[in-house]
């Protein structure tokens, strides 16, 4: 049984959907409690990407409502950089989501395949600058980039995915920690109000991990990374680095992994970004439409980790079976023929960054707000 898990006299069969309408070849991706698949759509032949979630393991992980959002925030965004949703549906075990499927992988299993050069880097992150200006555009923020999130196509262009922590932008957000220790920006880890520039520290800090191998900021778990960036604010310094960086790059980290979001690259909008010195040669309505040409291209093949991602799970957490189907209900998308055409704009109206204030981070800025609102902290076994 497909979506139709009340009454399937009252289903279209025409938009009823099930797992058995698609030829499943091989996982590609895994979390704690969902599986990633390549899958080929039966009538359309159409090769996509399906995450099948497991409902018992997101109810006992407490995980409802990122995997509801991230069906929501798909369902408002379309773009040519970033992974776009087919269908929803679900079953009385499962949800399912059919994404765009991408063949190159994404950049942490690239990050151990290959060593980038700087003109690999700028276009990677260039077409991550399209894709986020889009986003931003539509008054949301990411809010978990990492280079898990960016996956590549065959050609090499790199696109956003993951939106399960994403959220429109409210004034007053303080209570809200999501996100993966190491990539979240300092406002947010101290709880205080964010917006756009957090998603700029995220890429800040994801190009200094293509550029030296490790973050600005390390730690084992969400205190050591906090007391990294009290500590004080990391310079990159490509001098003491084995390969050639430009001085214009450094400064464009620099920049960006700044822990007072005033003083960061892209605080005032989008095109201080895409106005600094080392983006100087990027064309880039020509990334956008796809004419340009990407430096990296993936290796042909399987450009996953087979072992991990076809492990079943054995972290000890027990599926908790008693939860009600409601808490589900609504999970239902079908593209419709019109949505196919992505949004190829990129507005540029988008929300006032200069009135968004942000006091300056202070080290016991937090100590009286933790125990506000409900945190969504992502486990990264990278750190």
């Amino acid at each position: 049984m497909g979506n139709c898990i009340l009454k399937t006299d009252d289903c279209d069969t025409t938009i009823c959907l099930n797992p058995h309408q698609f030829d499943f070849h091989y996982p590609i991706g895994r979390s704690s409690f969902s599986k990633v698949w390549k899958v080929t759509q039966k009538n359309s032949k159409q090769v996509l990407a399906l995450k099948e979630i497991l409902k018992s393991r997101v109810v006992a992980q407490r995980h409802v409502n990122s995997t509801l959002n991230e069906k929501e925030m798909l369902s408002i965004l379309r773009h040519p950089f970033m992974t776009n949703m087919h269908h929803a549906f679900q079953n009385h075990s499962h949800l399912y989501l059919t994404m765009d499927f991408k063949h190159g992988g994404d950049l942490r299993y690239q990050l151990l395949k290959h060593k980038f050069v700087e003109e690999e880097a700028k276009f990677i992150i260039s077409c991550v600058i399209i894709g986020l200006e889009y986003v931003h555009s539509k008054q949301i923020i990411h809010r978990d980039l990492k280079p898990e999130n960016l996956l590549f196509d065959e050609k090499g262009y790199a696109y956003l995915s993951d939106f399960g922590e994403a959220k429109i932008w409210a004034q007053e957000n303080s209570n809200d920690v999501s996100g993966t220790p190491g990539y979240m920006a300092p406002e947010v880890l101290c709880q205080q109000n964010h917006s756009y520039p957090a998603d700029w520290f995220a890429v800040g800090v994801i190009l200094h991990e293509i550029i030296t191998g490790s973050r600005p900021f390390p730690g084992k778990n969400l205190k050591e990374v906090k007391e990294k960036i009290l500590e004080s604010q990391v310079q990159l310094n490509v001098d003491t680095l084995s390969t050639s960086w430009s001085k214009a790059c450094e400064d464009f980290v620099n920049q960006l992994i700044q822990t007072n979001p005033q003083n960061r690259l892209g605080f005032r909008g989008v095109d201080e970004i895409k106005n600094h010195p080392w983006l100087k040669d990027v064309e880039w309505d020509k990334v956008l439409k796809k004419e340009a040409n990407p430096r990296f291209v993936p290796k042909r093949g399987n450009n996953f980790n087979r072992e991990y991602v076809s492990k079943d799970w054995s972290d000890g957490i027990k599926p908790k079976c008693d939860f009600k189907q409601e808490m589900f209900a609504g999970y239902f998308y079908v593209e419709m023929p019109h949505s196919q055409n992505v949004d190829n704009s990129q507005s540029t109206n988008m929300r006032n960054k200069s009135s968004f204030v942000q006091p300056h981070i202070q080290s016991g800025s937090s100590s009286n707000q933790r125990a506000r609102g409900k945190s969504s902290v992502r486990v990264d076994k990278n750190i």
